[in-house]
């Protein structure tokens, strides 16, 4: 710091009065405190003809750097700002916020004052440009209860499948049509003239949903819903749009929001989207000091990203596997994409999903290594422990390590299939896997498999038996499907998306997808493949006991004390704590929906589908990540969850209920599906602290800036206030 140049830009403002009032996002006329910068922040004042602009974001970016990079502040209430810890570089800087169009941009660099002009929007359709997707969604027709169950194509076109108006939102949400993308960009709520001419929206939305190698999924999501509902569905909504339909207008940051400090650098190439990052062992966070942050790309390609955040650089790191590894996609296209014609988008063969960071600063992912038959080990007639008890003949990910002091990968062949991983805080560094597809649960000792190098001795996995018949231990069980035996426990037929150990006790958790969904908590015992035993918690839905309903969960996470936290499909953030059950945790009545009182469900920020209030928001929230230990800076364990309607992550206030909505203004079209939190300097205050995503929308060529625009690596911290640098 002392070898900084330091000044003080002194600025004078007063508040022109409009009509004799002032709109929200402006202050009354007072005189501004001092805004200090030292040599590498930029600082100044925004104000517009209706006077300083309050709640609105500042944006610096260039291109000097070995890749793009970005960093975004918000104004104070007197329209104030400073973006601190600049990169010696020249700027593009510009003002973007609610009720306004963004400002001309400005040339500057760092150690300057620049005072900038808003421009006030002409109109209300040209300010719901900048709105996030949620609040163009919001405005998709849901059909009434009245029209489920779904009565097939001759009927009313919803699927005779689908039971409940809440399994339609599930599936048009985070369980279906926004698995995958932000639905509400400039991008969906527009047909593209690449697409084709067509005779009417409804032939239009059938022809995209086929579009690029994930046309096959999106089909059958229709299929699953009904299409010829679903279809008129999506016309009439993108018909409303174009014919002027507009949303309702959202608030500007405020309070702590304002303190939001979020720095981007791109990565990767146009094609290719990121599912998870990691930037350090999750259990200690200040393992990894400055240290790189690594992505990996799921089935867009075969590579691991690598971004240097303190020289602004990135490098990718082909990731390996065996021959007659298949494709994650097919090479066949149902319909060429209006982006990129008939080129292949999705070229994985490893597929990697997910990766975490060992205590080592070795990354394991979650990965194809080789075809789909397993060894002999995993199957029947071998003498395995796991295989005796469940026999398992294919998996579709096993997993690998990556060490960066040698540069090497290790294959490491696993009977289980994985998606998400997850150490555990035990003495074999244990390490958990999801399996969503599947009906168990895998781990690896990765003490023994370093010890060994034997991945058959080195690996385990389990059923998901109930203790119904009440006695404490795993007896003999009945299979799925069979009807209950009083005499006997009961296995169930589930898989594992999110997968987290807790802190609290060794035991794990996961979330269960679908209509309602649960969680599900797994003791592993002495000899988890057979003494294990797992508890179900469905989320209440149609539950008379349960205060607020909700339903479909997808990530999870959990605090120290052993609370977990999950995002919902209804519109909430859930939490689930065991500690507040009343009635038993075995024998033959805890099979799913009886502990309600264990839940509960907070609405997350956005509007609602018009006509669902008793919903949650219309907010998909992909995953979600519990910061166990104050990385961000609003204490130990605060629940943060994606916010991928909002461009945003979402952080609550368990105390308040209240909501931090940390929105990615630029480029717009923000989408999570992991976040992590690291402390680089325990000592440094704010600017030692931060929390890390990326974009991981599938279909980066959506974003603002269309395509050639390419996923971003995503720094958040919280200053103390505005002006801090």
């Amino acid at each position: 710091m002392n070898k900084k140049m330091s000044f003080v830009g002194i600025v004078a403002i007063t508040l022109a009065a409009f009509l004799g009032f002032v709109r929200t996002g402006h202050t009354a006329g007072k005189p501004a405190a001092e805004i200090k910068i030292v040599s590498d922040d930029i600082g100044g004042v925004v104000t517009s003809t209706k006077g300083p602009e309050a709640g609105v974001w500042v944006i610096a970016e260039t291109k000097d750097l070995p890749t793009g990079y970005r960093k975004i502040v918000v104004t104070d209430d007197q329209g104030r700002y400073v973006i601190p810890e600049l990169p010696k570089a020249t700027y593009d800087i510009w003002v973007r916020g609610y009720g306004l169009v963004d400002s001309p941009k400005v040339k500057s660099a760092p150690g300057k004052m620049l005072n900038l002009t808003a421009v006030i929007a002409p109109d209300e359709h040209a300010a719901a440009q900048y709105y996030p997707a949620a609040y163009w969604y919001s405005l998709l027709h849901i059909p009434p209860k009245s029209d489920f169950p779904g009565t097939g194509d001759k009927g009313n076109g919803i699927s005779d499948r689908i039971k409940d108006q809440g399994a339609w939102v599930e599936n048009v949400k985070t369980d279906g049509c926004e698995a995958c993308h932000q639905l509400g960009d400039k991008a969906t709520r527009t047909i593209p003239s690449s697409l084709g001419a067509f005779d009417n929206s409804y032939d239009a939305w059938d022809r995209r949903i086929q579009s690029a190698q994930v046309g096959s999924m999106m089909s059958a999501v229709a299929t699953r819903m009904g299409r010829k509902r679903m279809l008129s569905e999506y016309a009439d909504w993108s018909d409303r749009i174009a014919k002027g339909a507009l949303p309702p207008a959202p608030p500007r940051p405020q309070g702590m929001e304002r303190n939001v400090v979020i720095t981007q650098w791109d990565w990767a190439g146009p094609k290719e989207y990121f599912h998870d990052e990691i930037s350090v062992d999750r259990r200690n966070v200040n393992s990894n000091p400055n240290g790189l942050v690594y992505g990996v790309h799921e089935d867009s390609s075969d590579f691991m990203t690598v971004l240097d955040p303190v020289k602004n650089s990135f490098k990718q790191i082909a990731i390996p596997y065996k021959p007659g590894t298949p494709m994650a996609e097919p090479e066949e296209l149902l319909n060429p994409s209006p982006y990129w014609g008939n080129e292949q988008a999705a070229v994985s063969h490893a597929t990697a999903h997910s990766l975490m960071m060992d205590s080592k600063g070795r990354i394991w992912t979650a990965s194809a290594t080789r075809d789909r038959e397993n060894p002999a080990y995993c199957q029947k007639g071998s003498s395995l422990e796991s295989a005796m008890v469940l026999p398992i003949r294919n998996s579709s990910r096993q997993t690998n390590v990556y060490d960066p002091k040698t540069g090497k990968w290790d294959l490491v062949d696993l009977c289980t299939s994985t998606q998400h991983l997850m150490f555990a805080e035990d003495a074999n560094n244990t390490l958990w896997f999801s399996n969503p597809g599947g009906d168990n649960v895998g781990w690896l000792n990765t003490k023994m498999y370093d010890e060994t190098h034997d991945a058959e001795k080195s690996q385990g996995w389990t059923p998901f038996v109930l203790d119904t018949n009440g006695n404490g231990k795993r007896d003999e069980y009945t299979e799925p499907g069979q009807p209950m035996d009083p005499t006997k426990d009961m296995r169930i037929k589930v898989g594992f998306y999110g997968v987290s150990p807790s802190p609290a006790d060794g035991s794990i958790w996961g979330t269960v997808l679908g209509f309602p969904g649960a969680l599900v908590r797994l003791v592993p015992g002495s000899d988890p493949a057979k003494t294990s035993l797992a508890e179900i918690y469905e989320v209440p839905w149609n539950n008379p006991k349960a205060p607020v309903q909700g339903f479909s969960p997808r990530g999870m996470d959990i605090t120290r004390d052993g609370v977990v936290w999950t995002v919902l499909a209804s519109g909430h953030f859930a939490s689930f704590d065991r500690r507040k059950c009343k009635g038993p945790l075995n024998g033959p009545t805890a099979t799913g929906q009886h502990c309600p009182e264990g839940w509960t469900l907070y609405r997350t920020p956005g509007p609602s589908f018009q006509g669902t209030t008793e919903y949650g928001s219309v907010d998909a929230n992909y995953y979600n990540w519990v910061d166990q230990f104050d990385t961000f800076g609003m204490g130990k364990d605060t629940p943060i969850a994606t916010g991928n309607e909002m461009d945003a992550l979402e952080a609550l206030d368990t105390k308040t209920g209240k909501f931090l909505v940390m929105r990615v203004p630029y480029p717009m079209g923000f989408f999570a599906k992991s976040l992590d939190g690291r402390i680089d300097d325990p000592k440094a205050g704010w600017k030692g602290r931060g929390v890390w995503s990326t974009y991981a929308t599938r279909t980066p060529w959506h974003l603002e800036g269309g395509k050639g625009t390419t996923s971003k690596a995503v720094k958040f911290q919280l200053r103390p206030d505005p002006l801090a640098n």
